[in-house]
């Protein structure tokens, strides 16, 4: 029987040594599936809709509670912080009404505060007629430090907005007669006329949607 030299049987053995090598190389230079999650759509924040393009004369208001139908984020818009301190009241409730002098409600209202602003509303419980309304409107626009302003969109009919000096700084608000129901939204802080009208332009659209049935 013939001997393979030991030279061939070195040379077979290194050249299936390098095969397997390449093969094992190819191997691992291939990508691998990837298995990281697709990557979620970027939330968007819906936009803010000013209160010139909702249609107030056509909305229904509930004469009830609403505060809890009214979002935090639009709250704390409004105050331009989270509120520290928060009160509401319904129909029959002991109530204050300025300073110390408390009172039984009438009406349903909110009131989220901080150290320097606060946002309010409330609706009256009972119905209110149109004659009765401007009447409103008229002791309103005779409030001290308080003017009307002009150009401002509708709140209602008849509607009001004005704008006040207070202890807290200015003060925006509207209110207006839905149907019968009487609405009243306000921000007072220490800004700018500018500012304090665009948060009251904001947050009355919050409070609408909060009490629209």
């Amino acid at each position: 029987m013939r001997r393979v030299p030991v030279l061939v049987v070195a040379a077979v053995v290194t050249l299936v040594v390098v095969v397997v090598g390449l093969v094992v190389v190819s191997g691992d230079d291939d990508p691998a599936p990837s298995t990281a999650p697709a990557s979620s759509p970027t939330p968007t924040t819906p936009p803010v809709v000013p209160l010139s393009d909702v249609d107030t004369l056509t909305t229904a208001v509930r004469r009830g509670e609403f505060c809890d139908a009214v979002a935090p984020e639009a709250v704390e818009a409004a105050l331009g912080a989270p509120a520290t301190d928060t009160t509401s009241y319904g129909d029959g409730q002991d109530a204050p009404v300025t300073g110390r002098v408390r009172d039984i409600a009438h009406e349903f209202a909110c009131d989220w505060t901080t150290r320097t602003a606060a946002a309010r509303a409330w609706v009256f419980a009972s119905p209110v007629t149109p004659r009765f309304a401007k009447e409103l409107v008229a002791g309103a626009k005779r409030e001290p430090g308080c003017a009307p302003v002009s150009g401002a969109a509708s709140f209602g009919r008849p509607t009001l907005a004005l704008l006040c000096r207070t202890p807290r700084g200015l003060q925006a608000s509207y209110r207006g007669l839905f149907g019968d129901a009487w609405l009243t939204c306000t921000v007072a802080g220490r800004l700018d006329r500018a500012e304090v009208a665009q948060r009251a332009d904001r947050w009355c659209v919050a409070v609408l949607d909060a009490v629209a049935r």
